[in-house]
């Protein structure tokens, strides 16, 4: 029996490439394991061809080439406001983006239309509702964005935004209002 495996088109979130940088290879084949659709900023496209992979989707793209069977989708915003409206559009339930640096201006307004999950070189960056309450061992630190009012269990506040696990177990977010992004080094 072959040990392939059926994906459904957008069961598994799309991936975005905004900006790689030296972003982890290791983490880009996990984030790449179950074929997504894959999006790629028009500027980092060429590097992303180079290393053979199978772009679906150019955003803003300056006029390059492009793989046969790849769509092309130009904005007037930067690319990826592009990429993120067109999955929305498209109906993807989730998205991963890869870039440099973790802007929270530029995600605020998304958190409810698409599951995100922002990667950067050190860190994954996501929108959580209150209530939210995710398992960790000690020593794990979560970095919260935004100054905001908020109850939290297992965790101890060591530097301004940056919490610690004080113990193996739930760690729970609570707080009215939207959503809020949190950070985890990887």
């Amino acid at each position: 029996m072959s040990s392939h495996h059926i994906v459904k088109e957008k069961q598994e979130p799309a991936l975005y490439i905004d900006e790689l940088g030296n972003f982890n290879e290791e983490l880009l084949g996990q984030l790449l394991e179950w074929s997504p659709t894959l999006l790629v900023n028009g500027e980092n496209y060429d590097k992303i061809f180079s290393l053979g992979l199978k772009v679906d989707v150019l955003v803003n793209g300056n006029g390059q080439e492009a793989q046969e069977d790849t769509k092309v989708v130009q904005g007037p915003v930067d690319a990826l406001m592009v990429a993120v409206n067109y999955l929305y559009e498209e109906k993807y339930p989730a998205v991963n983006v890869i870039t440099k640096k973790f802007d929270l201006e530029k995600f605020a307004g998304f958190e409810d239309k698409i599951n995100l999950v922002v990667f950067t070189e050190r860190a994954k960056h996501y929108p959580i509702k209150s209530g939210f309450s995710v398992w960790k061992p000690a020593g794990s630190e979560f970095l919260i964005h935004g100054n905001r009012y908020m109850e939290v269990t297992n965790l101890a506040q060591n530097e301004e935004e940056i919490f610690t696990v004080v113990k193996d177990g739930f760690v729970e977010f609570t707080f009215s209002g939207q959503p809020i992004f949190i950070s985890e080094p990887i």
